[in-house]
């Protein structure tokens, strides 16, 4: 519940096929605009994947490629600790509604920011601007999902071969 209708629409499809249990009360200055809005809640999630790696090691990569209707969206993400944002695509329209789609990527940049994490995010093709971003939250989802799973074995091996060889 951001007060944003479609951006609480994207964060609910992420939820769903991210299967993560999120609930999120955000309040902002949207008397001024959404930006700051869309901006906080991408740290403050960010800090919640930064503190899953409190519980130990997990897979570390996530991988997922998400239609919706005519568009399709890629996501690939890298838990290494080195934030970085990557996205490559273009909204045809401008605004979903009374939303700026333009604050979907300072969502991402936020997001990668915070949890420390490589994301990759590409907006492969698509004519309407809601659907490339319901993909894009879908694939967005998918990729955490995989990537924050707990490590197989549940040992306490590294997620980096850096320093494994004399």
């Amino acid at each position: 519940d951001t007060g944003v209708p479609f951006f609480d629409h994207l964060l609910r499809a992420l939820a769903f096929h991210g299967r993560l249990g999120l609930s999120i009360k955000g309040q902002g200055d949207l008397e001024v605009d959404e930006h700051h809005l869309v901006e906080d809640t991408g740290l403050a999630l960010g800090e919640v994947f930064a503190r899953l790696l409190e519980q130990g090691p997990v897979e570390r990569f996530g991988h997922a490629v998400a239609p919706m209707d005519e568009a399709l969206a890629e996501v690939a993400v890298d838990v290494c600790g080195r934030p970085t944002l990557v996205f490559s695509g273009e909204f045809p329209q401008a605004r979903v509604g009374s939303f700026e789609a333009a604050l979907l990527r300072e969502f991402l940049t936020a997001l990668a920011a915070r949890a420390r994490i490589a994301l990759h995010a590409s907006l492969r093709y698509g004519a309407n601007s809601h659907h490339l971003a319901e993909a894009l939250f879908k694939a967005l989802g998918l990729a955490l999902r995989r990537a924050y799973a707990p490590a197989a074995g549940g040992g306490s091996a590294g997620m980096s071969t850096k320093g494994t060889i004399g």
